[in-house]
């Protein structure tokens, strides 16, 4: 039996608006304006206002406006570690950290 994590609790777009939300917190804290921001990020002000506003963003940009706010190292960190709820999904999880290729057989269950 296989055990898929429950991603529904929040919604694609809660994350999106929660993202936003605290990319310009951060901004503020810094006392930056959009157009500082986009001065060292590179990221034009009018996509950190779409962010902040529509929560539509490249992830590209998003990299870029996390990076020049100072948080490389919390972005590389994203998915970095295997999560598991099970030792049968631990084993599995171990047995595959060399694969480059996923299985279409293994996708739809």
């Amino acid at each position: 039996m296989s055990l898929f994590y429950n991603f529904n609790i929040d919604s694609t777009e809660d994350i999106l608006k929660l993202l936003a939300e605290n990319l310009q917190k951060r901004r503020l804290e810094k006392g930056l304006s959009r157009s500082a921001l986009s001065e060292i990020s590179g990221v034009p002000s009018a996509t950190i206002a779409k962010f902040e506003q529509r929560h539509t963003i490249a992830l590209s940009s998003y990299v870029a406006l996390a990076k020049a706010l100072g948080y490389t190292r919390e972005v590389k960190a994203l998915l970095s570690q295997p999560l598991y709820s099970t030792m049968e999904e631990l084993d599995r999880i171990n047995k595959n950290k060399e694969r480059k290729r996923g299985s279409r057989h293994e996708a739809r269950k």
